[in-house]
């Protein structure tokens, strides 16, 4: 069954990670292989910026930050191919690179950069990373078909975060990708990027190359969706906080999606969400260790464990409202809820009391507007340079006593705010953002660790 490997930008970020990239492709054969890839690390940032430049009527500016692109990409191409830059790979990077010039000229021109026209500056990253990874397949004597991503993922026109439409996708899948990998040969094509019905270049988002892989590996009904890295998976906590931190093996799609809203950033679980509705298991491993541990990601999972891990953010506000008109009111919350709603603040966490309501929202929201608006029918106290801790767990609400451990092992840290998540898989705390370190590697020493003998 085919298999669908997507590799992000630190894994084809030069020749020498593309070489490894490589290795595990060619690894992968038996299993027809599909690979998805990103941009070179840092070239969408880059073609962002030349896009910007471009816009602001800067065009020498917008090209010198193409050219270093066209550097970038060619000194890869002369280390993938010691002997010489096969001339037809030279070509199409020329006239890919041509292609992205005269887009930057025309924005440059009319000063002007639209959605659609800063797709078509974006997509150029995934479509130059590609040529490169064809060629070096093909330099090593392996059957390879590059396919344009634009020619299979069919999106509508919201330029810059384009939706797929799902079941064309399907259909131009089983019609151009599937002969390919029947056929036994390495399919290559680009993350992040499609295009409309007319033709005119998408982009998926921040995030798009792994929603491109789960979209590929749903319409191909593949066996797993690996997306490879440079981490061994999803771990237990931080490992920038909490040195002993170890990678989960498996994790559920709702603990995945919990871990990345508090905090995780592996990835983002709605990009791989039309793999897991497909019942396609996601792997998440380390391109520079192949062999090393990985976490997969399923549906569900069947774990004895009561926390699977811990996440947390910051900085964050925490904002009590209190009035006695709570009280035998009926309708408060929602006039409290519509300020939020009308001042297009998103609201993380929130605990009631018989007179007052407290809520989490991010560093940025507008607290002056929100403090006018509420202060019309409550007091509001605002407390900022906080963080959010959360302990994630398909088994919390099956668990007695974790409340128990967690304030146990925080003593003396001050938790100002508890929160149960809606679906009962994240115990939610809000302490002070210069406690929260110290929070996490508290609460893994008591969930994770095995006690130190006294």
């Amino acid at each position: 069954m085919v298999r669908v490997l997507k590799f992000g930008g630190s894994s084809v970020a030069d020749a020498a990670c593309m070489e490894r990239a490589a290795a595990i492709v060619r690894a992968a054969r038996d299993s027809g292989p599909l690979v998805v890839l990103s941009a070179m690390g840092k070239t969408t940032d880059a073609l962002f910026g030349a896009g910007r430049a471009a816009r602001r009527g800067e065009l020498e500016a917008a090209l010198d930050l193409a050219r270093g692109i066209e550097q970038h990409h060619l000194a890869a191409a002369d280390d993938l191919h010691a002997g010489g830059i096969p001339g037809e790979l030279e070509r199409a990077l020329s006239a890919q690179l041509e292609q992205l010039r005269q887009v930057l000229g025309g924005v440059a021109l009319l000063r002007e950069l639209t959605p659609r026209s800063m797709d078509a500056v974006a997509s150029h990253g995934e479509r130059l990373s590609t040529l490169l990874f064809a060629s070096l397949l093909a330099r090593d004597g392996v059957p390879v078909e590059l396919v344009d991503a634009r020619d299979v993922v069919r999106t509508d026109a919201s330029f810059g975060a384009a939706q797929p439409q799902r079941s064309e996708l399907a259909r131009l899948a089983t019609q151009r990708l599937a002969p390919h990998l029947a056929a036994g040969r390495v399919v290559v094509t680009q993350g992040y990027i499609g295009a409309t019905d007319d033709g005119a270049t998408t982009t998926l988002g921040r995030g798009g190359s792994d929603w491109s892989a789960a979209l590929l590996g749903a319409a191909l009904r593949a066996a797993e969706v690996q997306i490879w890295t440079d981490v061994e998976g999803v771990y237990s906590a931080d490992p920038r906080l909490v040195p002993s931190a170890q990678p989960i093996a498996e994790l559920s799609f709702l603990e995945a999606a919990e871990l990345a809203a508090f905090g995780a950033k592996v990835l983002h679980p709605a990009t791989i969400q039309p793999a897991v509705e497909a019942c396609i298991p996601v792997t998440v491993r380390h391109t520079e260790r192949p062999g090393g541990r990985f976490t997969t990601i399923r549906g569900e999972v069947a774990t004895g464990r009561s926390v699977t891990a811990l996440a947390s953010r910051g900085p964050i506000v925490l904002l009590t409202v209190t009035s006695t008109r709570m009280l035998d009111q009926a309708g408060f919350l929602a006039r409290l809820f519509e300020v939020f709603g009308r001042l297009g603040v998103s609201v993380d966490l929130v605990a009631t009391a018989e007179v007052s309501v407290s809520l989490s929202v991010e560093a940025d929201a507008p607290l002056e507007r929100l403090r006018e608006e509420l202060a019309r029918f409550a007091t509001v106290e605002i407390c900022q340079d906080r963080a959010l801790v959360a302990l994630v767990g398909e088994r919390l609400r099956k668990s007695s006593g974790i409340a128990a451990r967690a304030f146990g092992a925080l003593q003396d840290i001050n938790v100002e705010l508890i929160s149960m998540g809606a679906n009962e898989v994240n115990l939610s705390l809000v302490v002070q953002r210069e406690q929260a370190a110290e929070a996490v590697r508290r609460l893994h020493r008591a969930f994770f660790e095995p006690p130190t003998a006294p």
